[in-house]
């Protein structure tokens, strides 16, 4: 069935234009100032601003194993809330994506149950336990190029090594989560600061994740692996990422909306309470200027639902994580494009589209042109509204977020050609 998206501005590689787009299942068949299609469905996009589908490579759906703090169905649905028609799924579920077998299981599932197109990552050690290298190649015989210890860092150097050698004779990408446990003492829950001293919380230095991040990409570099650091968060890790880009390795990093928007002293409790941490003003504006710098590629959000329980207990013992798929790209909107006039909407749809489809090599993802999968948002950037997360469609809770006044919302996701997520 052929739709056309009338009246609305459409963001393109030259920026917003007034014009229109016709769709069907398959791809974009048409962009121009007026199209003749008197059989398609008129979609009526007046006053919104038409964007394509938004690209996560983060999120934590919890199913298989942890279906009380999050679904593939739930997950997905809050993603298309969210403007997100491609999320990439982290592999710490029950069981672990290990081998072919519990590949083609999962898949099985997100088939079943997705509202949007789940890509799910392998882990790169088996059970991430961080002692034997997973089924690469088995996996990739199923289309999966992506490969994550979510959660925790390969601390071996010597196993970690033996993985990439594998990796990079079955051409796949490693997206790790960096974190040496010899910097974390048991408790520890923030950054580690006079503030954290301050209120009594454990403090968790950057070279937790800076020290394992540099050995990881010393060893994938001269490999010619493709590595990508997860949910960068201190100054030291950009650093060692802009000297390995100089020395000509192929590595990546992404950057979370939250490490964007609040710091240490932002803290209240175990809803600002993530891994890693909120860091300090100075790593805050070292991340921002990172990624206009292309330092950092681009946005991805880590979604990490927890239960009520899960969170309602003392810092040091309430569970890591917040979630982001309903409220990053309004709160970005809003601070850096609306208020600060620091980026424009076309650069940050673009760290949070185009550059991680091509990055992740999704081909005909992220752009709204010609050809390319009809996965298109309709956008409200005209709006007030406040987030309030009884409104969310993720099972999860635990926003710092809640009650914050954003000029952005999502009216319409549209994926292959078909409307998953319409509000008002």
């Amino acid at each position: 069935m052929k739709r056309l998206i009338r009246g609305g501005q459409v963001l393109l590689d030259d920026g917003l234009k007034a014009c229109e787009v016709l769709f069907d299942e398959e791809q974009i068949l048409a962009i121009a100032e007026t199209i003749d299609a008197p059989d398609a469905e008129v979609i009526d996009a007046s006053g919104l601003t038409v964007l394509p589908g938004l690209v996560d490579t983060h999120v934590h759906l919890r199913e298989p194993g942890q279906e009380q703090k999050e679904t593939i169905a739930t997950g997905s649905m809050a993603a298309a809330h969210g403007g997100f028609t491609t999320v990439f799924a982290m592999p710490n579920v029950k069981p672990f994506p290990n081998d072919r077998k519990t590949m083609r299981d999962y898949l099985d599932l997100i088939a079943k149950d997705a509202v949007v197109t789940v890509w799910p990552f392998g882990t790169i050690t088996r059970d991430e336990k961080g002692q034997e290298p997973s089924d690469y190649a088995g996996m990739k015989e199923l289309g999966i190029r992506w490969f994550s210890d979510d959660g925790v860092g390969v601390a071996d150097e010597n196993v970690m090594r033996q993985a990439m050698l594998k990796a990079k004779e079955a051409g796949v990408l490693f997206s790790c989560h960096t974190e040496d446990m010899d910097y974390r003492k048991p408790g520890a829950s923030v950054h580690q600061s006079a503030y954290a001293d301050l209120m009594g919380w454990g403090g968790i230095p950057s070279a937790c994740e800076s020290a394992q991040l540099i050995r990881d990409m010393e060893i994938a570099g001269p490999l010619g692996l493709r590595y990508h650091g997860c949910h960068i968060s201190a100054k030291e890790s950009v650093e060692g990422i802009r000297k390995a880009k100089a020395a000509g390795w192929d590595v990546s990093a992404e950057v979370t909306a939250h490490h964007l928007l609040l710091e240490d002293r932002d803290v209240k409790g175990p809803n600002w309470k993530m891994n890693p941490p909120l860091r300090s003003h100075e790593d805050r504006m070292a991340l921002i200027a990172a990624l206009e710098d292309g330092t950092l590629d681009f946005i991805a959000n880590d979604h990490a639902p927890h239960t009520r329980q899960d969170k309602n207990r003392p810092m040091a013992a309430a569970a890591f994580g917040i979630i982001s798929l309903e409220t990053s790209f309004p709160l970005l909107y809003t601070e850096f494009v609306h208020r600060q006039k620091r980026w424009t909407l076309a650069q940050l749809v673009g760290w949070m589209s185009r550059k991680p489809a091509e990055r992740f090599g999704l081909e005909k993802v992220g752009r709204l042109a010609v050809g390319y999968h009809s996965d298109i948002v309709l956008a409200d950037l005209q709006s007030e509204r406040v987030i309030d997360k009884d409104t969310f469609l993720s099972k999860g809770r635990n926003t710092p977020f809640d009650g914050w006044t954003v000029y952005a919302g999502i009216r319409e996701t549209i994926k292959n050609g078909r409307t998953v997520w319409k509000g008002k």
